[in-house]
């Protein structure tokens, strides 16, 4: 990830100015001929949840177009209808001699390490899960940090000091949210309590807004008044149950203040466009794909809080000061986010 320099703390994120010098330093656009990159060819392989999800694969889509439109490169999508469809859309796109291949989504696991054992002269990125092998790169993230903050946020905001957290599959890394959530509520009131449910535990708990819509209902009626999500597709029925009953949520992965102005407290962003275009941008502009691990959090704004003119009546200066504050003492090392891949409960 490239060092970049932060815009000042009273410019917020998604202010244009902001965004103008993100995709300057951040995204490091390079202007690239239509002959550079004519014979490059980028294949994208999103789970069920598609690339109008709002969220995960939205951000990894918007990654994949902008390295398309930037670097003039040839790219195609594909959708899985289930897990079974992951492994022969990744096969299929080795056999049609595509370039890169992007798996989106720790259920694609498998199927990368079986795939690019297969072909190992490809290139293949995963999000979300490791692969050690010699032609793949794992993009992880650092959730439980960005959880961290919102959570904090959340706390700020709520009046009865009870939260909710709606998960979309049960599986380790949507704990990690949760847990990062809960110590960053408690950070602001000791006494905060966080009331967790989980959307399912298949892959089909990512695309199911009708059954997150009953969890969150259940939740804000109980006393819950600000609920984060962690469930891609499925997070639209927190939001319905948001406006519903006027209460806040808090939306993941892309910035979703826009979908719900003055409901939508925050959204914790996890850049994973920016994670996206960064392996293309090695692959095809710097010749420097390599396999391994690379990770985005707090330090590098592979995550983080977001604040754009949806919510900023919401998200107080105070707010955004504490929240600003603590990140500064987990990027120096002062916080110590929990960890759910290394303290399971």
């Amino acid at each position: 990830f490239l060092m970049i320099r932060r815009p000042p703390r009273s410019t917020p994120l998604y202010s244009s100015a902001a965004s103008d010098v993100y995709k300057r330093q951040v995204l490091g656009l390079l202007v690239a001929s239509s002959a550079f990159g004519a014979d490059f060819k980028i294949g994208l392989v999103l789970d069920k949840g598609g690339k109008d999800d709002k969220s995960f694969n939205a951000s990894a889509f918007r990654g994949v177009t902008q390295a398309k439109d930037q670097l003039k490169l040839t790219f195609k999508h594909v959708e899985a209808a289930d897990d079974n469809a992951f492994e022969p859309l990744l096969r299929a796109f080795a056999q049609k001699d595509f370039d890169l291949i992007i798996a989106i989504g720790i259920a694609q696991q498998e199927a990368v390490k079986k795939v690019a054992a297969q072909f190992p002269k490809k290139k293949f990125a995963i999000v979300d899960a490791s692969v050690d092998a010699p032609n793949v790169r794992s993009l992880l993230f650092e959730e439980h940090e960005g959880s961290y903050i919102v959570g904090a946020i959340a706390a700020m905001a709520s009046k009865t000091g009870k939260l909710g957290f709606i998960g979309g599959m049960d599986i380790p890394l949507i704990r990690r949210f949760e847990k990062g959530f809960e110590a960053g509520a408690k950070k602001i009131n000791p006494k905060a309590k966080v009331v967790a449910n989980y959307v399912g535990v298949t892959s089909d708990a990512w695309n199911n807004p009708p059954k997150a819509k009953e969890l969150a209902l259940s939740q804000y009626n109980s006393g819950v008044d600000v609920i984060f999500s962690a469930a891609g597709a499925s997070g639209a029925g927190l939001f319905d149950a948001a406006e519903e009953t006027k209460k806040f949520a808090i939306g993941v992965d892309s910035n979703q203040n826009w979908i719900k102005p003055g409901l939508i407290l925050t959204s914790m962003m996890k850049r994973v466009d920016v994670a996206v275009f960064m392996t293309i941008q090695d692959a095809f502009v710097r010749k420097d794909f390599s396999s391994g691990t690379k990770r985005y959090g707090l330090a590098n704004q592979g995550v983080d809080y977001a604040v754009d003119d949806h919510n900023d009546k919401i998200l107080t200066a105070d707010m955004r000061k504490k929240a600003d504050d603590l990140k500064d003492a987990i990027i120096a090392g002062k916080i110590k986010v929990p960890d759910y891949y290394k303290q399971k409960k």
